[in-house]
């Protein structure tokens, strides 16, 4: 009787390309879903005489890294900023749903943001928003690696749709930010990943300083800072803008504001240039402005969708928190008091294309602003974003259609720790 041939839990895709940094390579990739890395096939055919369970020929179709949206806060009716009045179990339920739909998007990790919200609502819900850690389960979905809070240490004058009366000063720099999150939220381990702040703010420069410390990153946002207070944030730790030009002043040409970050002259005493998210979803900016801004610093530039809870719901008009109601007119999200912009409903993908589109961007530059970039940022380049041997198994088969002037990418395939999670058309999900 044969001995049962045991699997080796190894891929290996074929006839596809690979997307490595500003190249499209034509090269195999081999991975292990038992690991949930990827592997070095030559080693492993060669040098170990392993082959593969499973080879899939992806018919010439393009493979990249996972998707990562570091501003996300909410989606498929689910709000990250609201606690349901049936409690916090509830609360971790819509945050499950949450994964699982949106793997299907090719995000197979992301930063659940949480806006401006009383401190009883960031107490509750932290514990359930950071990096989701062991065990690693392919079935869990998009994966958590910290939460995003987005306030509520912003200011009142660029508050955008955050209700003013929760939002704060941190005078006292970190012990204020303990009260409003909790101190066992600010700690080495804390769930917080990056923090919004305006830093013209008193006590501001010394809370990102305080937060480096932890761990924390922190981001320039809903601010009216100068160009001079913008960059004593960045020599006080802060590495990002939060969605460039929106919630900010406007370039001035005798005042270039937060957006002259992306222009500043590298010297051995300034800071180095920031990390800045862009919402390529034809509403908050113009095609231009875009295109503007990542020639100004294209190393920096980060696709982000900041969707709210009403991505992938149908139109009407919704509640939203503090009271406040939303209409949804398409990707159009306005809040019904005063017609301002609420978020987007758009999907990351959806960015990468608009952004290749209206910029001239190669396929792969357009994907490094969803995956390599926004990685190093978060400073998991070498686990995150990337298809180099050792990296995470995220993986998103990608089917490249239009001609020159509409390219278009759509989601044919996700794959997390080597498992493959969806299939369009097909039933896995």
């Amino acid at each position: 009787m044969p001995a049962a041939i045991l699997s080796n839990g190894v891929t290996k895709f074929t006839n596809c390309v690979l997307v490595k940094g500003n190249d499209l390579v034509k090269e195999d990739l081999w991975i292990s879903s038992v690991t949930g890395k990827i592997l070095n096939g030559q080693d492993l055919l060669y040098g170990q005489r392993i082959a593969p369970d499973n080879i899939i020929d992806l018919g010439g179709r393009i493979l990249s890294p996972g998707l990562i949206d570091v501003q996300l806060n909410g989606a498929y009716g689910f709000d990250f900023s609201v606690i349901p009045e049936e409690g916090t179990t509830t609360y971790g339920k819509g945050v499950v749903s949450v994964n699982k739909n949106l793997v299907q998007t090719g995000v197979t990790s992301y930063l659940p943001t949480l806006t401006s919200q009383k401190p009883e609502v960031y107490q509750k819900a932290l514990p359930y928003l950071g990096p989701s850690g062991a065990p690693r389960n392919a079935s869990s979905g998009s994966e958590s690696l910290g939460a995003h809070v987005e306030g509520p240490f912003i200011s009142p004058t660029k508050n955008g749709i955050h209700n003013t009366s929760v939002l704060q000063t941190p005078q006292n720099g970190l012990p204020d930010l303990a009260t409003c999150y909790g101190p066992s939220n600010l700690t080495t381990s804390s769930p917080i990943k990056l923090l919004t702040l305006a830093p013209e703010l008193p006590g501001a420069l010394s809370s990102i300083s305080s937060l480096n410390e932890l761990g924390i990153m922190t981001s320039i946002g809903h601010s009216e800072a100068t160009y001079e207070q913008a960059q004593l944030a960045l020599f006080s730790g802060a590495t990002m803008i939060t969605h460039l030009f929106n919630a900010m002043n406007p370039l001035h040409h005798r005042n270039p504001g937060i957006f002259g970050l992306l222009g500043s002259p590298p010297s051995p005493s300034s800071p180095p240039k920031p990390y800045f998210g862009l919402i390529a979803d034809g509403i908050h900016l113009h095609p231009t402005t875009i295109k503007i801004a990542w020639n100004a610093h294209p190393t920096g530039l980060i696709l982000v969708t900041d969707a709210m809870r009403l991505a992938g719901m149908p139109d009407g008009v919704y509640e939203w928190t503090n009271g406040s109601r939303i209409v949804k007119k398409g990707a159009l999200l306005t809040l019904e008091e005063n017609g301002k912009i609420a978020g987007s409903s758009i999907t990351l993908i959806e960015c990468v294309n608009n952004f290749m589109n209206w910029t001239g961007a190669t396929v792969p530059e357009a994907l490094k602003a969803v995956t390599e970039t926004p990685a190093r940022m978060l400073g998991v380049e070498s686990v995150k974003g990337n298809l180099k041997e050792g990296a995470d198994a995220d993986l998103v088969v990608l089917d490249l259609v239009g001609g020159e002037e509409a390219k278009n990418l759509a989601v044919d395939q996700v794959w997390k720790f080597g498992e493959m999670v969806f299939e369009k058309g097909g039933d896995r999900a």
